[in-house]
């Protein structure tokens, strides 16, 4: 208004990415409205709400990160809500983001990822998406392959959803099929160490394993590991997830890492933050609010004509 520029000129998405901001889609629309582009599916982030939020409660146990696709029921009753509530009020849903970056030295565990990156796009058109996005640059022609092929016209707004009713039963329905494995374990571990790591040399988004992690899947990856502890579980080999456990495998993890990356690397650092995440007890409202002192310094204040 101020500097005479219509509105509705400025625009924005909002990623949905918090059980909370599940439940309040519609008013998160309406308090935007003139500026609302639509909503968008935040994946890692609304895991890691999901267990962060409910990480007390045993029934909200989940098994490998590996296990809690798109397609379970607390995530597709996600899903169809977002959509539906988007197109009933007219603005645009949008997908979530492929994580998958390029193999370049292996033909074959590339080609296998890229039809991963396909097969999620596909879900999302024929889901109602109006639109998606990706990690990584090249996957781009992928993605909007898929889109032009089953979405020929500018959205899909006319994709109701009325035959959707989703309740909180719906959106809390912790049944996921899968088991808690070692190796499942392990990769938690890997990527909360690797991305810890990172962070503290202040690279905010990393490949691991040719998928591109920032803090939401390192977060997802810590707050698993705390469940499992915290509630006893056992593996699928009948080995039970206790304090020592995790312990013993965070130590065996850091230590692979460190001797494998270059010199100087931060991964014992990592580790001595991490240790205390992964046994049950304390539990900091973000991984990265305990590596803060790691990166910045304190001095003396300077001149406003210096800043």
């Amino acid at each position: 208004d101020y500097i005479g520029m219509p509105r509705g000129t400025i625009r924005g998405t909002v990623l949905i990415e918090t059980i909370l901001a599940a439940f309040e889609m519609d008013e998160i629309i309406y308090e935007l409205r003139d500026h609302s582009s639509g909503l968008n599916c935040g994946r890692w982030d609304y895991i890691f709400s999901v267990i962060k939020k409910f990480r007390n409660n045993p029934n909200f146990v989940l098994p490998d990160r590996s296990a809690v696709t798109m397609t379970v029921p607390f995530m597709e009753s996600y899903v169809k809500l977002l959509i539906q509530t988007c197109h009933k009020r007219g603005v645009h849903a949008m997908g979530g983001m492929a994580a998958q970056i390029p193999i370049k030295n292996d033909d074959a565990a590339n080609d296998k990822a890229m039809e991963g990156v396909r097969a999620d796009k596909l879900r999302e058109v024929r889901a109602g998406h109006d639109g998606t996005w990706v990690a990584h640059p090249a996957l781009a022609s992928i993605a909007t392959e898929i889109f032009d092929k089953h979405m020929p016209t500018p959205n899909q707004l006319f994709v109701r959803r009325d035959d959707v009713t989703i309740g909180q039963n719906d959106l809390l329905n912790m049944n996921v099929p899968g088991t808690i494995t070692e190796e499942g374990i392990k990769k938690n571990l890997n990527i909360g160490l690797g991305y810890m790591e990172a962070w503290i040399r202040g690279v905010g988004c990393v490949p691991i394993n040719y998928l591109m992690e920032d803090a939401a899947t390192a977060e997802v990856s810590r707050s698993q590991l705390w469940q499992w502890v915290k509630h006893g579980v056992s593996t699928a080999d009948g080995k039970r997830v206790d304090k020592s456990y995790a312990l013993k495998l965070l130590k065996e993890t850091a230590d692979q890492l460190a001797a494998s990356a270059p010199k100087g690397n931060k991964y014992h650092l990592a580790a001595q933050y991490f240790s205390g995440q992964v046994t049950g007890e304390d539990y900091a409202d973000f991984l990265t609010s305990l590596l803060y002192n790691e990166i910045t310094q304190a001095g003396p204040p300077s001149p406003a004509s210096k800043l």
